[in-house]
């Protein structure tokens, strides 16, 4: 049974039943509840610090892992763009410097990151920035991974073009020489066999006997083969290609024919006296460009060096051409 509550009445000299208003009760219920309250919101606040659950436990180990995660990974990065700095340093000054060939364009190793709204969806988080910035340098570094990959194909073609050229260029005598006595007739100005005037000599004599034969000095294609009775005599011409072409003269038979493609060191021909010629020997020129340069500067891959100062000085105290 609920408690009734009296209050005296003086006046009445008797005790009247108490009745309380709407607000007394409800301002009587809250001084009830308000110190529970409080109490209790004392003893959260002090439990949650004190205590944690184990979601919140596994949710800070979870956010310090990821934390370390991605120091790690932008750390790895650094690291990979210092490699890649050092594969374009070495590109730049090693490997295009060797094949004699132009910087790779700085512009096309220039970074793009994208725009700022392409990273919205990431932003508002703890780690937005550190992942961003990553993400940045992810992007910057594919750019600079594809232009690498693009220099290093240039890279490749020059290192074949390269080996092409070093087999094509001319760089062995035309005769076996190892005595080195075979140089009758240097490039220069000349006594004429004939006319007994000064003549501008554009090759090298090679003395020999009738018969011995001759060899490519690089890899071609034969772009002709004469046959004359005076000048050249009978002759072949061999396109190396990269601008080089060799000629040899006076010949007493020929080996290959137009268009065949030779290798350095192949039979081509023999040795004669055809043509404007006095006495049996190979007639040797080279052009550049479709200008005629010394021969004796093209044999360094069959002599020593001084081998070649000999040859020469043989070379030079020549003073009359056999043609």
């Amino acid at each position: 049974m609920k408690k009734q509550k009296f209050r005296y009445n003086p006046e009445t000299l008797s005790y009247d039943k108490v009745q309380l208003s709407w607000k007394e009760r409800i301002l009587r219920t809250l001084l009830v509840i308000a110190p529970a309250v409080v109490l209790g919101f004392g003893f959260y606040v002090l439990f949650s610090s004190v205590f944690v659950s184990a979601n919140e436990q596994s949710l800070e180990r979870e956010n310090a892992e990821l934390n370390k995660q991605i120091k790690e990974i932008n750390d790895e990065l650094l690291l990979i763009a210092a490699v890649v700095e050092d594969l374009e340093k070495r590109d730049n000054e090693i490997y295009r410097v060797v094949f004699n060939a132009e910087p790779f364009p700085e512009q096309m190793r220039e970074l793009g990151t994208g725009g700022s709204e392409e990273y919205e969806e990431i932003k508002g988080f703890n780690h937005s920035e550190r992942i961003i910035e990553n993400k940045k340098l992810i992007k910057a570094l594919e750019k600079r991974i594809y232009a690498q990959s693009i220099s290093y194909d240039e890279v490749i073609k020059l290192a074949r073009e390269k080996e092409q050229m070093l087999a094509s260029i001319p760089a062995i005598q035309p005769l076996s020489n190892e005595d080195l006595t075979r140089i009758s007739s240097g490039y220069g100005w000349r006594i004429d066999p004939i006319y007994k005037t000064k003549k501008m000599h554009w090759g090298l004599d090679f003395t020999a006997e009738t018969g011995t034969n001759i060899y490519s000095t690089g890899n071609g294609v034969v772009k002709e083969i004469e046959e004359k009775r005076w000048g050249y005599g009978n002759c072949i011409i061999i396109d190396h290609g990269f601008g080089y072409q060799s000629r040899y003269a006076h010949l007493s038979g020929f080996k290959v024919k137009k268009g065949d493609r030779v290798v350095r060191g192949q039979l081509i021909g023999l040795v004669g006296s055809s043509g404007k010629s006095t006495a049996p020997h190979l007639h040797y020129e080279i052009e550049k460009n479709g200008k005629k340069i010394d021969p004796v500067h093209f044999f360094h891959s069959d002599i020593s060096g001084d081998e070649y100062e000999r040859l020469l000085e043989m070379a030079n105290n020549a003073n009359q051409s056999f043609d």
